[in-house]
């Protein structure tokens, strides 16, 4: 079966991240599908919105698939793998029409990122949303994604989560205006339905002029952080943390 599945409903896209016995967690050939979908979603003029979630019930994606960054080397590997992320999550948030992220489970790492560069987000109560690599990886994010994180947070929050490695939850990221609107599981498929006719109902042009120019807004003074990727990246904490989490070991830090 399929990692990602991409279906049409009428005007909407859907996909669906779909390894749920691995949380979501997201392959190199799934952020490349999900690249391939705002494409779609864009050269296709019936298509009026997209929609984003996880199998599975228990994850919406919960990262990266660790297994992949072992093959890295260096800090470079660690400034193209941020380079494809920021590629990848740019076009995500370029999409003309809305979108919109439900999220189950665990919204963690490149599932955070993922959402955040959707326009809006629903849950269910007991989600959990998150950055923890400052207690798992040791490694970091591009300056692009602590802008986006920033600007739905706030630079406190923000700080919060990552250098505690907290995660927050559904009712926590509701109230910081990060997810518009919480309802039981048992409610969701009704909610989200209610969402989509509303959107569906609305003046495109007005939508889509909304959401790029609050996207403009918040690239405009993004600076070019490579240097702390490839620090981070190429630094013994990180070579070393990814094979300790691979085998349930807990690194120990070096700072170096």
């Amino acid at each position: 079966m399929s990692e990602l599945i991409v279906t049409t409903d009428g005007p909407v896209l859907r996909v669906v991240f779909n390894r749920p016995a691995q949380h979501n967690a997201l392959t190199w050939a799934m952020w490349d599908g999900l690249h391939d979908a705002c494409e779609r979603a864009d050269a296709d003029p019936g298509i009026k919105l997209l929609t984003i979630s996880g199998a599975g019930g228990r994850a919406f994606v919960a990262g990266t698939d660790i297994a992949q960054f072992a093959a890295f080397t260096d800090g470079e590997d660690g400034v193209a793998y941020e380079r494809k992320v920021e590629r990848i999550v740019g076009r995500l948030e370029r999409v003309k029409v809305p979108t919109l992220a439900v999220v189950q489970g665990y919204c963690v790492g490149a599932g955070l990122i993922v959402a955040a560069a959707c326009d809006l987000r629903l849950s269910v109560p007991g989600s959990r949303f998150g950055v923890p690599i400052a207690r798992t990886l040791g490694n970091c994010l591009s300056m692009n994604t602590y802008s986006l994180l920033v600007h739905h947070l706030g630079p406190a929050r923000t700080l919060d989560m990552l250098l505690r490695a907290r995660m927050f939850t559904a009712e926590e990221a509701h109230a910081a205006g990060f997810v518009g609107e919480v309802c039981e599981p048992e409610d969701l498929a009704a909610r989200q339905a209610e969402t989509e006719e509303r959107l569906l109902s609305h003046a495109p042009l007005s939508m889509w002029a909304a959401k790029e120019a609050v996207r403009r807004l918040r690239v405009a003074n993004v600076p070019d952080g490579d240097d702390i990727v490839a620090t981070v990246f190429g630094s013994d904490d990180f070579h070393a943390a990814v094979p300790a989490f691979l085998t349930k070991q807990q690194p120990t830090w070096q700072g170096h």
